[in-house]
């Protein structure tokens, strides 16, 4: 029986259907320095990740026998991908899977950021009883969405997928794309009647200047230099909100505390990190940071479209 080894895991439902067509799956967490050999000699045909695991260059190498390595999510920076293919190993991921999950996280970074909800959470609890007339003066700043900018950076599946949230909530919505990039029209269904929404494709300092929130769904650059960083925080609309789903690393993260300090940003929402599985703590202290650690793409629904995404394309390389 061939083999697959998800070693970062894998949902029930996807799990359950490469068993079906055939396929003996482990899911025991295998340390990176030891994933070598206990891929060889298991005799693993087949590699899954998610962003714990990295399959390098010397990873390739060591395991002839790999003929896929699988990303249960987006971005496959973490996969050495152009190499592997280069020695006949299937490369894939599962784009279409976590698009609505990771949307909801920034829109429930968006209304937390706005009304002080993660704060005052903080603080309710325990200063709550004694404090409430001085709490509630606080979080008495709060402001709405309506009319509001939303700026994305990066609009594929999430970036459209947030954009029908953000129009949903009467927001206005512009994106930054490649330069080659089509305009796009965003379809939301509302009460059984589908609305279109053309957005508005602008250049990247004309949305940093205009968004009142601004949301990434890009890698770093090609270079591996932030996306945004001193140079671009120069630009943004004061008290903007900055929203990062997407990689640790795509805000330079010494520019962003700086920025915080300097009050040239309200907050920032941060959902990646560099440096996982250990962000750097001042960061996380922040009063103005608002956090989670790295649970995009983690709903029960969206991990189940990725199991059964995966095994689709088990299913296509094995041609079964």
């Amino acid at each position: 029986m061939k083999k697959i080894l998800a070693n970062d895991g894998i949902d029930n439902g996807g799990k359950t259907a490469l068993e079906t067509l055939g396929f003996e799956v482990i899911t025991e967490k295998v340390a990176q320095d030891q994933l070598s050999n206990f891929i060889n000699d298991q005799k693993i045909e087949g590699l899954l990740v998610r962003s714990a695991t990295t399959a390098r260059k010397e990873l390739i190498d060591a395991c002839p026998n790999l003929k896929f390595i699988g990303r249960g999510g987006v971005g496959i920076d973490n996969i050495d991908a152009e190499y592997a293919r280069s020695k006949g190993i299937e490369v894939f991921n599962t784009p279409a899977s976590s698009s609505q999950a990771v949307a909801e996280l920034v829109m429930s970074f968006v209304f937390a950021a706005a009304r002080g909800v993660y704060d005052a959470g903080t603080n309710m609890p325990s200063n709550g009883a004694s404090e409430f007339e001085s709490l509630k003066k606080k979080y008495a700043k709060g402001f709405e969405l309506r009319g509001k900018t939303m700026g994305i950076v990066g609009f594929g599946r999430i970036g459209q997928a947030l954009a029908s949230y953000a129009l949903g909530c009467g927001m206005n919505v512009i994106a930054n794309d490649r330069p080659d990039a089509p305009p796009k029209t965003i379809t939301i269904d509302i009460a059984g009647q589908k609305i279109n929404a053309q957005i508005p494709l602008v250049t990247f300092d004309e949305l940093l200047a205009k968004s009142d929130f601004i949301s990434l769904h890009v890698p770093k650059q090609p270079n591996g230099n932030a996306v945004i960083g001193k140079e671009e925080l120069a630009k943004v609309k004061k008290n903007v909100v900055l929203i990062n789903t997407a990689r640790g690393g795509v805000i330079d993260e010494t520019d962003l505390l700086d920025a915080l300090n300097n009050g040239l940003v309200r907050s920032a929402c941060l959902d990646v990190f560099v440096g996982e599985p250990k962000p750097n703590a001042a960061l996380l202290a922040h009063p103005l940071v608002l956090s989670t650690p790295h649970i995009g793409a983690s709903t029960s629904e969206a991990q189940e479209r990725i199991g059964l995404e995966i095994a689709e394309n088990v299913k296509r390389i094995y041609q079964l």
